[in-house]
Parts: structure tokens; sequence; C-alpha cells
């Protein structure tokens, strides 16, 4: 494969909007996070399902956790394709090249798990209430 600046520039927009979107779902889980915890703590208030609602969200966080960093992982290995292209180094332009490909892959990965873990929370919510069926 003949690797140049142009393959190496066509990653900064799909890491800058891939990490837009981590940062989104942070935050959104953040704010959810201590939603929760003012609830728990200052309102004494225990929803049915506190156990698994909070297991449900530490797998959330620790896999935005990965996903972010390896993320911000390509971002870096990407950088690097860059200057070391720029340096002459087109072996070593390569190498780093596919690192950044591989890192932006588990970090997809780990945001579908995310993803499947966020739908069984909305599942431990939907638990509690009843579906009527005409």
């Amino acid at each position: 494969m003949n690797i140049d600046y142009t393959v190496a520039a066509l990653m900064f927009p799909a890491i800058a909007l891939i990490m837009g979107v981590y940062n989104s779902r942070f935050h959104t889980l953040s704010a959810l996070i201590r939603k929760l915890h003012d609830e728990h703590v200052f309102e004494k208030h225990i929803p049915a399902e506190w156990k698994k609602q909070l297991k449900n969200l530490s797998r959330r966080v620790v896999n935005l956790k990965y996903a972010i960093g390896l993320a911000a992982s390509g971002f870096l290995f990407d950088l690097l394709t860059v200057f070391t292209l720029y340096i002459g180094e087109l072996f070593v332009a390569r190498l780093i090249f596919g690192l950044c490909c591989l890192s932006l892959i588990i970090s997809i990965v780990f945001y579908l798990v995310e993803i499947i873990v966020s739908t069984n929370a909305l599942k431990l919510h939907l638990s509690d209430m009843k579906i009527d069926d005409n």
C-alpha cells in the first residue's frame, strides 16, 4: 500500500467526529450519574433496580473510557504518521498508520458494546412498567 499525506489527512475529520460523539455520550452519562447520585444522597430515593443500574452504569463508564482512550490514541498515531512521512520514514509511517486504524476499530467496538449496555439500561427502566396488549 502506498501511503502519503492525503491518506493520513483523511482520518482527521473522522477522528474529530468520533471524538465529538464519544464526548456527547460521556457528558450525558456523567449527567445521569450525577442525577442518580443526588437522588440517592439528598432525597434518599432508591429506585427498585438500584444495584443493577449501578452495575450497568459502571460498565458504561468503563466502555466509554476505553473507547475515548483508543480514539485519542488513534489521533496520536495519525499525527505520528504525518510526522514520520515528513521525515521520510515510509515503512514506519505504514506501521503507525496501521496502529491508528487498529486503535480506531477497537474503539468503535467498545462503543458498540456501550450501546448494547445502554440498551440494557433502558430495559431496566421499562421492567417496572407494564405494557398492556390489546
